[in-house]
């Protein structure tokens, strides 16, 4: 694992931004301030920052015990918290492989914490950048086996690729060297709920010092899964995506989409 960087504390950061409203520790003074910022135009982007985790649970629950998948290359990693995709997944089968993905020097600091699995399965962190899938898919390959089914996850990395045409680029980059069975999840905000609200958060995000955020519609979010299969209920509100029984009937929409499909 390449060393440990040095962390800049005088600048807002978006994965500890995110941490913050996570109920995390790994965030400064200037991170909370940045999100006590946003929260003021958007005051439900906690419940969003919940419910985007809450589904990550429920996806990759869904992937192990309704699809059989046993193996995870999660892109756009961020910080440790609560839930991460290998306790999610390994829970459910102690012997899947997870492999992380981020090039965010503060996430590589962080990165052990990924690392411990179970003793069965396997767990890996690769310090590449969403935009060379060739090289992810290179070093993923040292814990995964391209040559079986594999859930490639995209939660909350998407919107920092501007261009629709180079974020479908990744995509098809990644599943063309996967085989049928595959599947890809995706977490992505919108604005279709709230909308000048999340818009407003957004602009504030960004001058806060945050690599820039993208939007995106539900339709354009919907687009990216072209060519593969979407497992019902299709491209929704986070919170509308296979609720759990308490929520069922009660959930409500959120400026964050979500969707699951497969390769045939």
């Amino acid at each position: 694992m390449a060393s440990t960087p040095p962390i800049d504390t005088s600048q807002s950061h978006s994965a500890r931004i995110w941490n913050y409203w996570l109920g995390g520790k790994d965030n400064y003074p200037v991170d909370r301030e940045a999100g006590d910022g946003i929260v003021a135009v958007l005051p439900e982007i906690v419940d969003i920052a919940v419910a985007t985790r809450a589904v990550l649970v429920r996806m990759v629950t869904h992937l192990v015990e309704e699809a059989s998948i046993d193996q995870f290359l999660d892109i756009g990693t961020g910080l440790p918290t609560a839930n991460n995709t290998h306790e999610v997944a390994q829970a459910a089968n102690p012997a899947a492989r997870v492999v992380y993905v981020d090039n965010d020097p503060l996430v590589l600091a962080h990165a052990r914490a990924l690392l411990a699995g179970t003793p069965e399965g396997a767990t890996d962190y690769v310090h590449a950048d969403l935009r060379d899938p060739a090289a992810i898919l290179e070093q993923a390959a040292r814990t995964l086996d391209l040559q079986r089914p594999v859930a490639i996850t995209l939660f909350g990395v998407l919107p920092f690729v501007g261009e629709d045409t180079e974020a479908k680029r990744i995509i098809d980059h990644l599943m063309e060297a996967l085989p049928p069975g595959s599947h890809l999840a995706i977490v992505h905000s919108t604005s279709a709920v709230t909308g000048e609200g999340m818009e407003e958060a957004v602009r504030r995000w960004n001058e806060a010092g945050s690599a820039v955020y993208h939007l995106r519609t539900p339709e354009r979010i919907t687009a990216l899964f072209d060519g593969l299969e979407l497992v019902e209920p299709g491209v929704v509100s986070c919170p509308l995506w296979h609720p759990e029984p308490p929520e069922v009937g009660r959930a409500r929409e959120m400026d964050e989409f979500c969707g699951l499909a497969r390769k045939r």
